[in-house]
């Protein structure tokens, strides 16, 4: 079935936005150096005939309702909703099914890890960490929509709410970076334009499922680089999802990691 043609310039694209680790420079996890942000770009006949129904499937599977919201960070606990988890097989029955569903649909990723030990030590007065991701990932999000012809087209950055004032810096930042030329502009010889991005930040409370997806596919980047001799399932579903050149490269494309 075809969608009908929207009578407004819409991509055919939507960004969903989400992070793991904190961007705090004064407090560092030991544990968890880093601060990754993901965005996951669906095309959006895709996210309305194939993700949306899959996952609903999923939680109607484990849950018995979709009102479930797959937080990664609650399903590592577990806790909540995810106590079931508690249970060997089920868990087991649980992550494989998770990690195949996320596999089987479509969706690119552009993932920016800023490891904050080594952004301390070398610079005198480093940037914030969300700031500098969100900088890197929006150049890589300008190429991308260019490359498909979006150029013109309303895209939708969605990102979830961290909180009044933080909402309000991401906001200004956000400006900034979508509203100037950026540096892979004079690089690349394109004819680049302001794009008509929007930013939408969503209540963390929100059921949305790209959303989800975004939040899901962060920690495990953020580990494998941290560890990466470690076996690591969730990250290897992801492999060929990132955005690569023509090359097939993926770092400095889909996976940029500074300094």
């Amino acid at each position: 079935m075809s969608m009908v043609p929207s009578p407004l310039p819409f991509s055919d694209f939507v960004i969903f936005v989400d992070e793991s680790g904190d961007h705090s420079l004064t407090s560092i996890d030991a544990d968890y150096p880093l601060f990754v942000l993901s965005l996951c770009i669906v095309r959006k006949t895709d996210y309305s005939t194939l993700i949306v129904p899959r996952f609903v499937d999923f939680k109607f599977e484990f849950f018995g309702h979709d009102m479930t919201i797959l937080h990664a960070h609650d399903i590592r606990k577990p806790r909540g909703d995810f106590s079931i988890l508690l249970n060997a097989t089920v868990r087991e029955r649980f992550m494989t099914r998770l990690n195949g569903l996320i596999e089987s649909v479509p969706f690119t990723i552009i993932a920016i890890a800023i490891r904050k030990l080594d952004l301390k030590s070398k610079y005198a007065t480093p940037h914030n960490p969300y700031d500098l991701a969100l900088r890197f990932g929006l150049e890589r999000v300008f190429r991308f929509l260019w490359d498909n012809g979006q150029q013109d087209k309303i895209t939708h950055i969605i990102a979830e709410s961290r909180g009044r004032s933080e909402d309000k810096d991401l906001e200004l930042q956000f400006l900034r970076v979508s509203q100037n030329k950026l540096d892979w502009a004079t690089e690349f010889r394109l004819n680049f334009q302001r794009m008509p991005l929007e930013l939408i930040i969503a209540d963390k409370k929100t059921n949305s499922i790209g959303m989800q997806l975004a939040d899901l596919i962060a920690h495990p980047i953020g580990r494998r680089l941290l560890k990466p001799e470690q076996a690591n399932r969730a990250y290897d579903v992801l492999q060929d999802k990132f955005l690569k050149n023509q090359k097939r490269e993926i770092a400095g494309w889909g996976l940029k990691t500074f300094p």
